[in-house]
């Protein structure tokens, strides 16, 4: 990400976690609206405790108790940026089989669902779900992050992948990757199908 990091709360992790994960969490803070796309996982900013915290543990970087501790305190601080007090919108496009993995047990999945559906009726969150039975989707292998700036110069793109985020500001880029979201955005169930349709994937568990 250009520029200088700024000192926030993410500061205080400076030293125990990657510096993409600092730069993530001040993207987020930094920005007045966030566009994204996960088609294997829950999104982070999402995610229960038990959630982050089972991801973690069956990391094959078989992470240390203190390492798991510190990775799940900042996804947490993190969320609360879907609570803040300046104008924010969080649309979040979630693929059918990231609501179906099962990170741990069948209770902690249950969890999971009803958490992403509580956040759903919150007014500044919206949650929409791509089902498994729409014909010609291609894209479930393309995470993303679009980051709207408070002027469409300063937006942003994380596209994520196994060695680590890569940030995208160039301008023909940010519109190809704009094209992209909205695409997945229009075949995703509405609100209300999408609410229905993960009532009832917890029902299943």
């Amino acid at each position: 990400m250009a520029g200088e990091r700024g000192r926030g709360w993410w500061s205080e992790y400076a030293g125990r976690l990657p510096s993409n994960f600092l730069d993530l969490a001040e993207l987020e803070q930094v920005s007045t609206r966030l566009l994204t796309f996960e088609s294997v996982h829950v999104p982070g900013l999402l995610q229960t405790e038990e959630h982050v915290r089972a991801i973690y543990a069956a990391s094959v970087s078989a992470f240390s108790e203190e390492q798991i501790d510190h990775r799940t305190s900042f996804r947490l601080r993190r969320q609360r940026v879907l609570s803040r007090e300046e104008p924010f919108s969080y649309d979040a496009v979630i693929h059918e089989a990231a609501m179906r993995v099962r990170v741990a047990d069948r209770k902690v999945a249950r969890r999971q669902l009803a958490h992403i559906l509580e956040q759903s009726e919150r007014p500044n969150i919206s949650v929409r779900v791509v089902p498994f039975d729409i014909d010609g989707f291609t894209r479930i292998g393309n995470p993303m992050l679009y980051a709207e700036g408070a002027t469409p110069r300063l937006d942003t793109v994380l596209l994520d992948n196994a060695r680590g985020g890569i940030f995208v500001e160039a301008e023909d880029q940010l519109r190809r990757y704009r094209t992209v979201f909205d695409g997945v955005r229009s075949v995703a169930l509405d609100a209300i199908g999408s609410r229905a349709l993960i009532h009832r994937l917890s029902r299943e568990l």
